[in-house]
């Protein structure tokens, strides 16, 4: 795994890449923010943003949406995906928000994952960008570019998250959450546009394929043709 100072240069150069780097989904307060990211789960920051303006415009808060049916949800976000799971939970997680914390969203990660239906990782998205306390949420794209170009070395989000806050300043966390993330997006996708990267170079991913590239070549050069 690449040392503390490494890191904080590929991210730099990343992030010069990116310089506008932050959340897809469209939110004006922590709780449209919190609710945007659980229905965010197997589905896509676009799909969110259709579905979440006339979900505000009818529950605008923990308390509006606290007393919705399961049943009044379901068609209001159906297109985002399990929406019959995700209606409870946003039922569930409303009261829990009005019955523990008057309604607010608390601002610390233990009494977020507290909450139904909160992880770590949509923790982490509410306390860095709706209320200014350092997160650094760790979703498929951060696990996936992180390990490939050698910034982490784990297929455990937690994990991954301690090995890159360690090598970050708090005040960096939640910019190369969203800098990787939208890396991932674009470029280092499942099936990863190498040509396109600005960290090619540095990259253990990009390294390891060149030199089994280059392995085979050879190996192809000295096939010999049979004699008959």
């Amino acid at each position: 795994m690449k040392t503390a100072a490494e890191t904080r240069h590929l991210l730099e150069t990343l992030e010069a890449d990116y310089p506008g780097a932050d959340t897809e989904l469209v939110y004006k307060t922590p709780f449209e923010l919190l609710v945007a990211t659980v229905l965010s789960a197997q589905s896509t920051d676009q799909r969110v943003n259709i579905v979440t303006p006339s979900l505000f415009a009818r529950y605008p808060d923990a308390r509006a949406l606290a007393v919705a049916t399961p049943a009044e949800l379901e068609p209001l976000i159906h297109s985002t995906g399990f929406f019959r799971a995700k209606s409870k939970a946003l039922a569930s997680l409303a009261r829990a928000l009005v019955e523990q914390h008057d309604g607010q969203v608390p601002a610390t990660m233990e009494a977020l994952t507290a909450l139904p239906g909160v992880g770590r990782k949509t923790a982490n998205v509410v306390l860095g960008h709706a209320l200014g306390v350092p997160g650094l949420p760790v979703d498929r794209h951060v696990l996936r570019v992180s390990n490939r170009i050698g910034i982490a070395a784990s297929d455990n989000p937690e994990v991954v998250e301690r090995q890159l806050t360690s090598r970050l300043e708090p005040s960096g966390w939640v910019r190369a959450s969203d800098t990787l993330i939208l890396h991932g997006r674009r470029v280092c996708k499942p099936k990863p546009l190498c040509e396109q990267c600005c960290i090619q170079s540095s990259c253990d991913y990009f390294s390891a394929q060149s030199g089994r590239a280059r392995r085979s070549s050879r190996a192809s050069r000295r096939v010999r043709t049979p004699r008959r």
